[in-house]
């Protein structure tokens, strides 16, 4: 097995004949991330790019504004301190970087299948992007974005294994897959996309797709604007804060895209 995925014996029934067999599940394990010497929070996720999952963390939290503004970052495992439970991600900021408290208050924990889970206030979920979303273009031509999910499962490794792990894809408008990373939690699978794409030098994304491969609710929508994504494509189902954020911001909005059809909730010039 690789280190995202762990095997386990289950027994399958089938027209009550009993089989024992291995099974691959993901990893859901929980990772503590520390700014600046303080605990900032812990999440659940799938082990794998945690310097990504970090970075990008920080970013559409509106902490940081660019991967140019941390002083250094760290990967730590519990192995490393038999005392700590868990892996951690310390990151330390440059000294000229001021911290607004309010834009970090949350509680310690946030589960791996929501991203504004925590928040301790309404304000702290107000989207303040510091790019903002262009408005000439890009188009895509709808029998492309048809093919779109076909192309990302093709590229989920883990999903095939396991079933059971979102994942996360920038596309550009001529098909070419510009980063994939997967996770059991849809946010933190973008979280991990944009910190990619923050360390690769790739943001503001103004000339791409993000699709996501389970609904587009607000948390997506927010961090995708947050990177200046102009189009977010979701095999399932947007929610309503979803569709008014987007609006809002001018982004394009995909639905139940799955197979030559799909629903678009906001920005349908972008779509050829």
């Amino acid at each position: 097995m690789t280190a995202d995925t762990i095997a386990v014996q289950v027994q399958t029934l089938d027209k009550s004949f009993r089989s024992l067999r291995s099974d691959s599940l993901a990893i859901e394990e929980p990772l503590q991330l520390c700014l600046n010497g303080s605990p900032l929070s812990i999440t659940m996720r799938t082990p794998g790019s945690d310097l990504d999952l970090a970075v990008g963390f920080l970013f559409t939290e509106g902490i940081i504004d660019d991967v140019s503004q941390i002083l250094s970052m760290r990967a730590e495992s519990a192995a490393d301190d038999p005392e700590q439970s868990g892996d951690k991600v310390t990151i330390r900021l440059r000294p000229n970087i001021a911290i607004d408290p309010a834009r970090i208050r949350r509680n310690f924990y946030t589960s791996s299948s929501c991203g504004v889970c925590g928040k301790l206030a309404i304000g702290a979920i107000e989207v303040r992007p510091s790019r903002p979303m262009r408005q000439s273009g890009p188009q895509f031509r709808a029998d492309l974005i048809y093919r779109l999910p076909d192309l990302l499962r093709q590229a989920q490794d883990n999903f095939d294994r396991t079933g059971g792990i979102h994942a996360a894809a920038i596309f550009s408008p001529e098909g070419g897959l510009l980063g994939l990373r997967e996770d059991v939690g849809r946010h933190n699978a973008v979280d991990k996309l944009i910190g990619f794409a923050l360390r690769d030098g790739s943001v503001p994304l103004g000339d791409s797709l993000i699709l996501v491969s389970g609904r587009a609710g607000f948390e997506l929508v927010q961090k995708s604007v947050m990177a200046a994504i102009p189009v977010l494509a979701a095999v399932g189902a947007p929610s309503s804060l979803a569709v008014e954020l987007a609006q809002r911001f001018g982004m394009t909005l995909v639905g139940f895209l799955r197979g030559e059809r799909f629903n678009v909730y906001s920005g349908g010039w972008r779509i050829q």
